[in-house]
């Protein structure tokens, strides 16, 4: 127990120093990485790699990857944000388009409020922090995880970050689930 203890207070200083290192960031880096990583996704993924592909709306400087999901919407795919129903619970996803009415949810950040239940075929997650064997640590509350977890087939999971966030290992727990890709600033990489 102790030992879990550890492990989880390591975790979460890892992640506020990762947090604070990103939102150190100048708007410009950001905007710049942010489109490097868009035409990575791009690239890579030059067809959707989904019919509904669920995204986050970028907070605390994270990579805005919204023009890649416009490029997919016109070739026809959905895209989807997630919706948090209740604590601890796996998330839902609302269609999403650039006209779509946001309100801030509980932790702030901007939600679709109205609009039918999708189930995605691929979450592009932020990361926080992240290592080479495809784990990522989020903000703590494991709502990705679950949602991966609880999806039957389960999405292919794509994390988005910047380089600058890459650490030798995060220390991955049990409920932890790992990436299908990366993708930064230097490229798309798959895990190992």
């Amino acid at each position: 127990m102790a030992s879990r203890a550890r492990s989880q207070k390591q975790r979460d200083q890892l992640r506020r120093h990762m947090i604070a290192i990103r939102r150190k960031l100048a708007p410009a880096t950001v905007a710049g990485w942010s489109a490097m990583i868009v035409a990575h996704l791009l690239e890579s993924f030059a067809r959707p790699p989904g019919q509904c592909i669920a995204f986050c709306w970028p907070i605390h400087h994270e990579p805005d990857v919204r023009p890649a999901l416009t490029a997919w919407q016109a070739q026809g795919c959905q895209a989807a944000l997630p919706v948090v129903t209740a604590p601890a619970r796996p998330l839902a996803f609302r269609p999403w388009s650039p006209d779509t009415r946001l309100e801030p949810d509980r932790y702030g950040i901007p939600t679709p409020t109205a609009g039918p239940w999708v189930r995605p075929d691929v979450l592009l997650l932020p990361l926080n922090a992240f290592d080479a064997a495809g784990y990522r640590l989020g903000y703590g509350g494991g709502f990705f995880d679950r949602t991966l977890a609880s999806l039957d087939p389960r999405p292919l999971a794509i994390g988005v970050g910047f380089e600058l966030n890459r650490v030798d290992s995060i220390q991955p727990e049990v409920h932890d689930q790992p990436l299908d890709w990366i993708v930064t600033e230097a490229g798309c990489f798959r895990p190992r």
